[in-house]
């Protein structure tokens, strides 16, 4: 035998696996969004009740922040189900069954258990039984990076359609007497369908273009939960330094969409709309003034969500997709900020 050629290969019957074919092999892959939906739980809490409870009021509450009213989740509604209902809807407007999906990610802070993970539930409720399904937790900024996650995974051709949610139920982790914190923050669920396409490259290709993520731990001090399995074995209540968390803000976010624009080799004057987390009003101003985004491109729901951490990018998305103002062919800039901190942004040709 000649040690020099390697031995012919035994031939093996395989199972052959799903195609994932995207067109020819030089061809270049995108993200694209197929579709998007929410879920909102039924009770909605405006100011004006938190004004009976805490030595609060609607005047001073729309002034600080530009929040009217918030869902908060009642009995039988947790951040699985939430997210199962916004998956549903996604799935219904991008017209793909839930066996076309082979990847789920669930940007959530607040899980219904320690483990298993939400994204397996929702998985399950789903009737999904191929792929993989797993939590992000990136707090506020969780959407983006779940996003920025997902598209990693469909570029690599590993999967073709991701299901990528944002769920909160951060009403179960407030200190309701707190009115520095009980007044911001409601929950909700949203969720987009991201297929693995075939693109050209160019920047009128539809899907993900650019993304940035990035993180300091240094800063948990400003934004966290005071419990934790490990630490307290309790859940804990949401815990925010806030004059600390406005200063630091809008130098991050900006930073990452500059990023991305750099990336992209587009101005802020190119971009149709601007999906900012929805944290606090005078933040979404602010940072939109500084990028120069006129303010009437930027998609705004505060007012009525609060802020729902993972869950208020997509909730936003869909509000502006449902209401005819985020249409196929326009390009749209999200980002978000949140505990740790992390902050985030991304790209994207709809």
């Amino acid at each position: 035998m000649n040690l020099a050629s390697p031995p012919p290969q035994a031939s093996r019957s395989r199972r052959p696996g799903p195609d994932l074919s995207l067109g020819p092999a030089h061809a270049a892959i995108r993200s694209c969004v197929r579709g998007v939906g929410s879920a909102l739980p039924a009770r909605v809490v405006p100011n004006s009740e938190l004004a009976m409870k805490i030595d609060t009021s609607d005047e001073w509450i729309v002034q600080r922040t530009g929040i009217r009213q918030r869902y908060v989740a009642g009995e039988g509604e947790t951040t699985s189900t939430l997210a199962t209902k916004a998956a549903e809807a996604a799935l219904g407007a991008a017209g793909v069954k839930a066996a076309d999906i082979d990847l789920v990610i669930v940007a959530t802070s607040t899980p219904d258990l320690t483990f298993p993970a939400v994204a397996t539930q929702v998985q399950a409720a789903l009737g999904v039984v191929e792929g993989a399904a797993f939590d992000l937790q990136a707090v506020c900024t969780g959407f983006v990076y779940a996003v920025a996650t997902a598209d990693k995974f469909l570029r690599s051709g590993s999967n073709k359609r991701a299901l990528v949610i944002g769920a909160e139920t951060f009403s179960r982790i407030l200190d309701w007497n707190d009115r520095a914190t009980c007044v911001l923050f409601g929950d909700g669920a949203g969720a987009v369908v991201l297929e693995a396409r075939s693109s050209d490259g160019s920047l009128a290709s539809p899907g993900v273009i650019a993304s940035r993520l990035r993180a300091d731990g240094r800063h948990c001090s400003k934004l966290y939960v005071d419990g934790g399995p490990s630490s307290t074995q309790t859940v804990g209540h949401l815990r925010m330094e806030g004059k600390e968390v406005f200063r630091h803000a809008v130098g991050m976010v900006t930073d990452v969409i500059q990023g991305c624009f750099a990336d992209a080799e587009v101005t802020a004057e190119e971009i149709d709309w601007f999906v900012p987390h929805q944290a606090n009003r005078r933040i979404i101003d602010a940072t939109a003034d500084k990028l120069g985004i006129p303010r009437d491109k930027v998609i705004v729901t505060v007012d009525r969500h609060g802020n729902t951490s993972a869950a208020s990018v997509p909730l936003a998305l869909d509000v502006a997709v449902k209401d005819g103002r985020i249409k196929p062919g326009d390009l749209v800039m999200i980002e978000a900020m949140g505990g740790g901190f992390t902050w985030g942004a991304a790209l994207i040709r709809w």
